[in-house]
């Protein structure tokens, strides 16, 4: 799936390489985080290849490469494609190609105030922690001012 409208969406996210890797070979908050997204299908998880490469290499390193293929094959059926001009941050490029609101990201560099007053003027995005992005985000809260109905709850296994 691909994307190229430029409204960012509270339902799109981005999980910087870090914590894709984190989110695997770790657990703890980076993977309650993307068990948000594996949870909600309503949620999107946008990435780039080049994002997906450097997580991929990553778990390749600390892992190994069987375990690296397998999670290349899984993460393909949930993220959402977006393209990267060459050059670019993949986190950013993929938040900014892919209109996601959020970023979750273990790079200070990112989450400083210098880099969130630098960023405002190209994109609207959030860039949190896994530990923060846990902490104040809601789906119910979301689902609801998205989709103007009552939340649901989960509709999947994160898990599956």
């Amino acid at each position: 799936m691909t994307v190229d409208d430029r409204e960012p969406a509270r339902t799109r996210l981005v999980a910087d390489a870090d914590v894709l890797a984190a989110d695997l070979l770790v657990g703890d908050a980076a993977r309650t985080a993307l068990d948000m997204v594996r949870a909600h299908s309503w949620l999107e998880l946008v990435a780039t290849e080049p994002l997906l490469e450097d997580a991929e290499a990553v778990v390749r390193r600390l892992a190994d490469e069987a375990l690296a293929d397998e999670w290349r094959e899984t993460i393909a059926d949930l993220a959402t494609i977006a393209e990267q001009p060459p050059g670019d941050h993949p986190a950013l490029a993929a938040a900014y190609r892919g209109n996601a609101m959020h970023i979750i990201s273990l790079d200070s560099r990112l989450q400083s105030a210098n880099a969130g007053a630098n960023l405002r003027a190209a994109m609207d995005v959030s860039i949190r922690s896994p530990e923060a992005f846990v902490s104040v985000f809601d789906p119910a809260a979301i689902y609801e001012l998205v989709f103007g109905t009552e939340y649901p709850g989960p509709d999947r296994d994160p898990r599956a």
